[in-house]
């Protein structure tokens, strides 16, 4: 299985020619060869984690493709024939199994509401909280998507997040709210956490692909 990260909280994996894409959303560029897409997973329904746009190009090419999303999805959707999933379900999309946890996205501030967020792990191996801190309780996590940047988090959470987890590689995500200089401090810290419970960072950035 190989993973092809895009864009602040995008990324794509791809098994046997079929492909799970992962939080398409308005700070990542239009993805390509987007055929033979199985499902296509929608954390939660900020923007920058889902955009029309991104839905209809891939439905165009892969009609057949399932949308994943908690229920706060399917309200914003509308439109759009989403399966709704919530913490504790399993479900299998070809040949992926998605499992569910977490629940609520992270506390932005006292005065903006807290919407439902779905962390995902992927065929027992990939596991990335959405924009949250869930831990999946149990699970010995082989690859963390884990956040470096974002208006509910600061980066002190992220490396405690992190060494949580205890995985054995980790890269970063929803990293587009950051400058350049901004980043490579966030990589760094993460790779710090990542190291303390004996696993390997890799700092991707958009197109860069790992072997699950």
């Amino acid at each position: 299985m190989r993973l092809t990260k895009f864009e602040h909280a995008a990324f794509l994996l791809e098994t046997d020619g079929t492909k799970l894409i992962v939080d398409p959303g308005a700070f990542t560029s239009p993805i390509a060869d987007v055929e033979h897409t199985a499902a296509v997973l929608i954390t939660h329904l900020h923007p920058d984690h889902w955009t029309a746009e991104h839905l209809d190009r891939i439905l165009a090419a892969s009609p057949e493709a399932v949308l994943y999303g908690p229920a706060g999805v399917a309200a914003a959707a509308d439109g759009y024939d989403i399966t709704v999933v919530a913490p504790g379900d399993v479900v299998e999309a070809g040949p992926f199994t998605l499992r569910f946890f977490g629940g609520t996205h992270a506390v932005i501030h006292s005065s903006i509401p807290v919407i439902d967020n779905v962390g995902v792990l992927i065929n027992d191996l990939v596991y990335y909280p959405g924009d949250s801190f869930a831990v999946p309780e149990g699970v010995d996590v082989d690859l963390l998507a884990a956040p470096a940047g974002a208006p509910w988090m600061k980066i002190s959470e992220g490396m405690d997040f992190v060494t949580a987890v205890a995985p054995k590689r980790a890269f970063g995500t929803h990293e587009m709210v950051l400058s350049g200089p901004g980043q490579s401090m966030s990589h760094d810290r993460l790779q710090w956490a990542t190291e303390q419970g004996g696993g390997t960072y890799y700092p991707l950035a958009p197109l860069d692909t790992l072997e699950v």
